[in-house]
């Protein structure tokens, strides 16, 4: 059976998803954004049949069975939620909500309404990735013992776009730094220690942000974020017979170099080109996991979503960055 797509919000990355989709030969029937024009706008440029003039009519359209969430971090959880209220599965763009607590309501709520709640990480989903996964877990490179990964960026520094305002989730974290965290516990599994430094901008964001991370298994990673500072964004796991070089950009579609201990290639991997961005492979979980009767993605199971979450809040208090509406609203630590 085919999972018709509905996308909540019109932005960019809603831009580049439906194009993927599109081009994977998936299927999209609506859009829907707080302005008609716009929604019928986006649904014109791609193609796509239905358009809505709010929120509410997209979850309630029959043509619709799986909701993209495309909307500024704050409104992910009540977007979400308001989809699943109407029996649609949804895949909610990272970060998956704006904290731990907001995260667990929206995968309680789909829980009780037997709906596939999935994060939009699109990097756990990516080919590479699971054959990264398989290299790790048959003990290639040995036992793991240390990660690298980094996500650096230059963004606009006009203090009203979003990615610098406390109001609408700003920072390097949740935009940059849920990678490397994601990618870290992804790898290494659950963290046990958190030790976070930081520098926040006059509005009470992250500019730049990073944390040593001690994981149940005895690993560590260092994750590092910035949104004032442009990196090459490669990664690199060490492990007690060799390691893995993962090419820039760590997180997007590419490849990766595994290495013994004298450092001699053991492999060698390469992505395959398709012509398309990649965000396509967890619409197609997405779609195995409704088919299959099933609601957690193995590569991504609610465990995980709430421990990366669980990181990044423990990340965030350890600076001071605290957004509208969270204990006390954003403050400035010196």
């Amino acid at each position: 059976m085919t999972t018709r797509w509905g996308i909540l919000g019109a932005g960019g990355i809603a831009d580049a998803f439906t194009a993927d989709l599109l081009g994977a030969g998936l299927t999209v029937t609506a859009v829907g954004s707080r302005r008609l024009d716009k929604a019928r706008e986006f649904a014109d440029r791609h193609g796509v049949a239905g358009a809505h003039g709010s929120y509410e009519e997209l979850v309630a359209d029959p043509e619709v069975d799986a909701v993209y969430v495309a909307t500024p971090h704050p409104f992910h959880r009540d977007a979400a939620l308001l989809a699943i209220r109407a029996g649609k599965h949804v895949l909610v763009e990272k970060p998956f909500t704006v904290n731990q607590a907001e995260a667990a309501e929206v995968l309680d709520a789909a829980r009780e309404a037997d709906v596939v709640a999935l994060e939009a990480m699109w990097t756990r989903f990516l080919p590479q990735q699971v054959r990264l996964r398989e290299v790790v877990r048959a003990g290639v490179v040995g036992e793991p013992r240390l990660l690298t990964a980094h996500h650096l960026q230059a963004l606009p520094t006009d203090p009203r776009h979003r990615i610098n305002d406390p109001a609408l989730g700003g920072g390097a974290l949740l935009d940059l730094g849920v990678y490397p965290v994601s990618f870290a516990a992804d790898l290494l599994g659950p963290v046990e220690t958190v030790a976070a430094t930081g520098v926040l901008s006059d509005q009470g964001v992250d500019r730049r942000i990073g944390a040593s991370l001690l994981h149940a298994s005895g690993a560590t990673s260092t994750v590092f974020a910035a949104l004032d500072t442009a990196g090459a964004n490669t990664a690199v796991l060490y492990g007690s017979e060799g390691r893995i070089e993962v090419d820039a950009t760590f997180y997007a579609p590419g490849g990766f170099t595994v290495l013994d201990a004298e450092g001699a290639v053991v492999e060698r991997y390469d992505a395959v080109d398709d012509g398309l961005r990649g965000m396509h492979h967890q619409a197609v979980e997405l779609e195995r996991l409704v088919a299959a009767g099933e609601r957690e993605s193995p590569a991504l199971t609610h465990a995980d979503m709430l421990e990366v979450m669980r990181v990044m809040d423990e990340m965030r208090r350890q600076v001071g960055v605290r957004y509208p509406g969270e204990a006390g609203g954003a403050v400035r630590v010196p």
